[in-house]
Formats: C-alpha cells, structure tokens, sequence
C-alpha cells in the first residue's frame, strides 16, 4: 500500500473518553434533583454503601448512596418501598451506568422527617414548652457566655469572631459535643447539662451552621428539645442558616437565624459603649468643671468674711470678760433673791410653829372639856327628872298598884286572866295574884249574877 495514503475518517473516541465526557456533561446538567419512584434491588455489602434501583411502570435508574450519607438515615428502607431521593446525576465510568449517587432518601409524600418534626412540633407545642410565658429574659450584658457546639465547625468561628469585634471582654467557655448524626442528641444534652453544672455561663448559645434536614435533625430530637426547656440557664438557638427552622428553635428562649446573629443579640458593642463613656466623660468633666467654679467663687467670698484670728480671739476673750461679769452679779442678785425669800419664809414658819398650835390647841381642848362635863351633867339631871315623873305615872296606872288596894287578878290553869264568873267550872282550879303573891284556889260554886 500507498504509505502516503491518509485516513479521512473522523477520529473514534475510546470508550472511557466517551464516557468520562457523558459524565462530565451529565454532571454539569443536572446540579442536583430529587426524584420518586419504587425502590428495587436493595442491597448492602459488608463497605456499608447502599445499592438499589428506583422504578416505575416503564423505566428504572441505578443508584447508589455511600455510607457517609446513609448513615444519617433513621429508617433503612425496604424492597417496594416508596421512597423520595435527592442526588447528583452521574455515570459510573467503568460500566458506563447511568446512575445517582444518593445525599438524601426518604419515604414518598411528606417525608418521614418532616412528618416526625411537625408530630414532635405538636406534642412539645400542647404542653407549653413554646408558651411566652416561660421564656427567660437574656441578660443584657453578660458576664459570661457558653457555647454547646462543634469545636470544629464555622458556628464557633462565627460566634468568637462577632464577640471579638463586639465585645471580646467577654469570656466563653465552648462546651464541645458533636452536632450531625444519631450520636448528636445524647451528647447535646450532656453539653447542656455540663455548662449548667460548670455554673460560670449566665447565657447559653447552642446550634451549628447550615446543612440539609438530616444534618440538623439532632436539634429536632425531643431530649434535645426538652433538655433545652429544662435548662435553666437562658438560651438561645443558633441553628443553620436563616431559611432553617427546627425544634429547638421554638423551645430556646430566643431564635437566632445564624450563630453570629446570636453573638450579635446576646453582646453589647463595645463601641456604643465607648461612645457613651466619652459623653459620660464630657458629662463629668463639665459638672466638675462648674463645681470646681462654684467653689472658688465661695472660696473667695469667705476669704473676704475671714477675719484675722488673732483679732477674733481678742474679741471672744472681751466677750467672755463681759459675760463673767455679767455671770458674777445674776448670780449675786439671784442670792439676794433667795435671802429674802428665805427670811420670809422662816417668819410664816415661827407663825405657823407646831409648839404654839398645841397650845392653843390644848387650851381649846381644856375649855370644850369642861363645856362638856357641864353639858352631861345638865342632861343626866334632865334625864333622872324625866324618869322620875314617868315612873310616877307608870305606877298610877300600873296593875300592881291597883292590886295594893286589894284587888286580885285570877287565872285559869292554862294562864287565861278570868273576867266572866261563867267562864269557869266548879272544881277547876284557879290562881289569883294579889299584891304580895300568889294563891292557889279551887272554885266551889259559880254566881254568874250582875251586880
């Protein structure tokens, strides 16, 4: 053969170019998309990497999810599944499948998530953990700040970057602890319960950066959310970016769209505080400055009342001569005062003497005395005359002196004085009384005639 002879057909591609271009070319159109279908061909070899197909009723596509995404899902699908997935569209190069390499699956419809979180958001909502009411105030400047996040991740970075532009005085104490994964929710609440019992912090930051849903589900878990409500530290949540929402968000005590804006809610900035120091000093310079003045205006008017002291000891020393003086006759004038008054006083006592009063006393004593034996002795005889002439009329009108001149009084045995002659029975002894005693009689006969 001719060897100058050049082969006019177009130049053939190996098949990894082909398919390395396919790649590249699938790659860059389709970004990332979601799609649903059956799950079929569940496989799960001993490199923890998942392997399925997703179908419908006319086509199917491989897929493939490698262990560092699966490892955030909280159910493992099953065969005939009706699943949702979110991926990047792929060729795998050494077969030439067309595939999707799997970041996120969940079932069909709401998403098991997204249901989990709205069932939780309920439950937490009905017992009042979300409630106003028990809401903490955060402190307007605190003296302490501390952080329950990755030590690793940008939130940190964020949070100590704001505070030392704001206010680097403050000090933060990070509280690490993992924030993606099922082993993020235990170790969120024991972070929690470290920064309570450590007792330094009086506000709380918890969050992370921004990821997808599964990233932050440990902050939609109910032991982190209860955890946060029982902390008795204020808190505030700073989890993902401002779009995200989750559980702890609404038990926090105060929701920051990012960890800086917590930073920037929960610090004061050091230049408001700078700018009101320099006012405050101006302030104080101008009041001292016045003050000064006003005592330097009165600094120069005393010193114009001053007087010389040597001048002012003279006149006290004047003054306290004068006083003497003056001192030295009220005290002559008040013991003249109280002579006089002492004299007077012993004359009406001579006059009043208890001496003299007895014996006028004892004479008018003396004369009462004899007045009254006079006086007993005119009434004893008034009184002997008065009996005199009563016991005379008692004795003309007594029966004993009718009873001289012969009468008798008679009485019956039961002491009944007789007046009628009938009133007596022959043989009924009688007593007559006559005026030297008593006889004793026996009646015989009875006249009962009138005289």
């Amino acid at each position: 053969m001719d060897s100058g002879f050049q082969d006019s057909r177009p130049r053939a591609l190996s098949v990894s170019e082909l398919n390395h271009q396919a790649r590249h070319l699938l790659e860059a159109s389709f970004m990332q998309v979601w799609v649903e279908g059956e799950l079929s061909g569940f496989s799960r070899p001993s490199s923890g990497h998942w392997y399925f197909s997703l179908k419908d009723r006319k086509c199917q596509i491989r897929c493939a999810m490698f262990r560092g995404f699966n490892q955030r899902v909280r159910e493992i699908p099953k065969e005939g599944d009706q699943v949702r997935i979110r991926g990047k569209v792929t060729l795998y190069e050494n077969r030439g499948d067309f595939q999707i390499i799997v970041e996120h699956i969940e079932p069909a419809g709401l998403g098991a998530l997204q249901q989990a979180f709205e069932e939780l958001k309920r439950k937490l909502q009905q017992e009042g953990l979300f409630d106003t009411a028990r809401k903490k105030p955060l402190p307007t400047t605190p003296r302490h700040i501390g952080v329950v996040t990755s030590p690793t991740g940008a939130a940190i970075h964020d949070i100590l970057t704001v505070l030392a532009r704001r206010c680097p005085a403050i000090p933060v104490t990070l509280y690490p602890t993992a924030v993606q994964g099922k082993p993020a929710t235990a170790d969120i609440v024991r972070a929690i319960d470290r920064a309570v019992r450590h007792g330094v912090a009086d506000v709380l930051i918890i969050g992370r950066g921004g990821g997808s849903l599964e990233d932050l589900w440990c902050f939609n878990e109910e032991a982190v959310a209860r955890a946060i409500a029982e902390c008795p530290l204020p808190t505030v949540s700073a989890v993902g970016h401002e779009v995200d929402v989750t559980i702890a968000d609404f038990v926090a005590d105060l929701r920051a769209p990012t960890p800086s804006a917590a930073a920037e809610k929960i610090s004061p900035d050091q230049n408001d505080w700078l700018r009101q120091l320099r006012e405050r000093e101006l302030r104080l310079a101008s009041a001292a400055s016045r003050a000064l003045k006003r005592m330097q205006t009165r600094l120069e008017h005393l010193s114009v009342r001053l007087r010389d002291p040597r001048r002012e000891l003279m006149d006290k020393a004047q003054r306290l001569d004068e006083l003497d003086l003056r001192l030295g006759k009220a005290v002559a004038r008040r013991l003249e005062r109280d002579r006089v008054r002492v004299e007077h006083l012993g004359q009406r006592l001579a006059m009043q003497s208890p001496a003299r009063q007895l014996s006028d006393s004892q004479a008018n004593i003396t004369l009462l005395a004899d007045r009254l034996i006079r006086a007993m002795r005119e009434t004893i005889t008034r009184q002997r005359e008065r009996l005199e002439h009563i016991g005379q009329t008692l004795h003309v009108v007594s029966p004993l002196a009718t009873l001289g001149r012969g009468y008798a009084i008679v009485q019956q045995e039961n002491g009944d004085i007789v007046r009628r002659a009938e009133n007596l029975r022959p043989g009924e002894k009688i007593t007559a009384r006559v005026a030297s005693g008593e006889l004793e009689a026996k009646v015989i006969s009875i006249n009962s005639g009138s005289q």
